[in-house]
């Protein structure tokens, strides 16, 4: 239970820091340097005191990066744009959680008791109170329709790949081997950053880099612009890297190692509701009482899970 709370201070920290550093640089270019700077600490970690790419596990592992990167993430970004950001999480968190558990279940045989259940649903119900967008979705019925499926696969892409995870943990223990979170993370996440690198390459191309063409357009201010961006970016791009894929996805296996993923996941889709003291301390954003009300029965729920457990 501990990695997976340590894991939802890690993400909500995340979370801001990528608001800040995408506002910098852009969505597509601060997602691939966060993953890119991930890797590189995760690789430092795994082939010094890790098991850096081997054992057993390492083809499930690699699967669970491109499920929960690669389909996972890809079809968030897209949601998002069509739901916006408190509809497209509250899907993935809301629909990742029981599609988790019922798919272990079935594939794995882990089993919940009624209480682990009624106060998951407890945390998912508060969630739901505080991320529910408040006013009518100005969206085409076809654009709400869309999004709501990519926001659905996005849900699968977190399930599953959590699921998978659940079962490389099993491969590994039954080949007689043992693994660390920050190393099946890194395991995982060398395939996410191979999908995100040829996803960035294919949209550059696509866009033929418009961006970089307007910058040079104006002769000498290119290259300064570009530079000062990334001057005030570095720290943001670090912090979000470390928190997030590093050690944030590093507990989070550590949690899935020993814990099933229908426990796991309520927990992590606090994460949402730990980002507004962030958000106030570091964007002096104010929250709703909604938001509040619903952080609390989602508090209260994890705590209830926590003696479940």
């Amino acid at each position: 239970m501990v990695p997976a709370f340590l894991s939802t201070i890690l993400f909500s920290l995340s979370a801001v820091s990528a608001n800040r550093l995408a506002k910098m640089l852009g969505g597509l270019e601060a997602n691939f340097l966060r993953i890119t700077l991930a890797v590189l600490f995760l690789a430092s970690w795994a082939h010094s005191f890790g098991q850096g790419l081997s054992g057993e596990a390492l083809p499930m592992f690699l699967l669970s990066g491109c499920v929960g990167f690669g389909i996972g993430d890809t079809a968030l970004y897209q949601a998002l744009p069509r739901l916006g950001s408190r509809l497209s999480i509250l899907l993935v968190h809301c629909f990742a959680a029981p599609f988790a558990a019922i798919t272990e279940w079935l594939w794995l045989g882990t089993t919940l008791t009624p209480a682990q259940i009624g106060w998951s649903l407890v945390i998912l119900g508060g969630v739901s109170m505080a991320l529910a967008p408040g006013t009518h979705l100005n969206a085409t019925p076809r654009a709400l329709m869309v999004g709501i499926l990519y926001g659905l696969l996005a849900a699968f892409g977190q399930g599953f790949g959590a699921v998978l995870s659940r079962k490389a943990y099993q491969i590994a223990t039954l080949a007689g081997e043992q693994i660390d979170g920050l190393s099946a993370a890194y395991q995982r996440i060398l395939a996410g950053w191979f999908i995100a690198a040829v996803f960035l390459l294919v949209v550059k191309h696509a866009a033929k880099f418009k961006t970089t063409n307007d910058l040079a357009g104006e002769p000498g201010l290119g290259s300064l612009r570009i530079w000062k961006q990334w001057r005030v970016a570095w720290p943001w791009i670090f912090t979000n890297a470390l928190s997030g894929p590093t050690l944030g996805v590093g507990c989070y296996q550590w949690a899935l190692l020993t814990t099933p993923t229908g426990i796991v996941l309520p927990i992590v889709a606090i994460a949402p509701l730990v980002v507004i003291p962030f958000a106030r301390f570091m964007e002096g954003e104010q929250p709703s009482v909604r938001s509040l009300l619903g952080g609390g029965i989602a508090v209260a729920g994890a705590v209830g899970l926590t003696l479940a457990q």
